[in-house]
């Protein structure tokens, strides 16, 4: 709400850019060259020889390790960057799709990670879970499965390519499986209308202690003890 409210305005610039760098690529070579004419200042050093910043370097790997892999070329087939709307429960929702192949009946994100591999502790749940999970990808292909259906009347399947940063980067096609897409419809059934009496002013929003916004307003005055610290 503090973004909404124009309080607060995240530094996600440059996580934001080396994606686009990548998307752009597997668009079209006119997209990814439009992208590296617009956004030179920050994709080139300021030092002499004015080559890529080590982050699009790293770039550079990604798209190498995908564009040349048979079976990625072989499946990102299909419209780029479709735009999607609709509704949820009487909500708008827009997308944007990576690729969209309606007739062959599946659409495609493409997701850069730091591992494939890595475990991640859900201290809710109390179990360990892979990259998708942990930053709710399911429910984003859950919401553009639908989005697509709404726009296009096609059911699509959904796939994230992922692409991993590591130094010889690592790569796969992952499915979602259907349970896990009912898992986040019944999320968004469960959530949203808590969410849009916050973003109309009808419930006041709650801190979460954890962001960068609630770290830069924090006021000390409660006392935490070493047991609270870790949840």
């Amino acid at each position: 709400m503090a973004e909404i409210n124009g309080e607060y305005k995240p530094d996600f610039k440059k996580a934001l850019l080396v994606g686009n760098y990548l998307h752009s690529f597997f668009e079209s070579p006119e997209a990814h060259q439009k992208f590296i004419d617009e956004n030179k200042e920050d994709l080139l050093s300021k030092r002499k020889p004015h080559g890529l910043l080590k982050e699009y370097k790293d770039a550079d790997k990604m798209i190498d390790t995908l564009k040349d892999d048979d079976g990625f070329k072989q499946l990102y087939q299909g419209d780029k960057e479709v735009i999607v709307t609709g509704q949820i429960d009487d909500v708008d929702w827009k997308g944007k799709v990576d690729c969209l192949n309606l007739d062959r009946g599946y659409f495609i994100d493409l997701k850069t990670t730091q591992d494939i591999l890595k475990e991640y502790w859900n201290s809710e749940e109390r179990i360990k879970e892979s990259f998708v999970a942990k930053w709710n990808y399911q429910l984003q292909m859950y919401v553009y499965q639908e989005l697509i259906h709404q726009t296009f009347g096609v059911w699509c399947e959904p796939y994230i390519v992922a692409v991993s940063k590591q130094d010889v980067p690592d790569k796969a096609i992952i499915s979602i499986p259907n349970e896990r897409l009912t898992e986040a419809e019944l999320l968004i059934e469960r959530e949203q209308p808590h969410i849009e009496d916050v973003r109309h002013g009808i419930v006041e929003p709650e801190r979460c202690e954890r962001c960068e916004y609630c770290r830069m307003t924090k006021k000390l005055g409660t006392i935490v003890s070493m047991d609270d610290l870790i949840q």
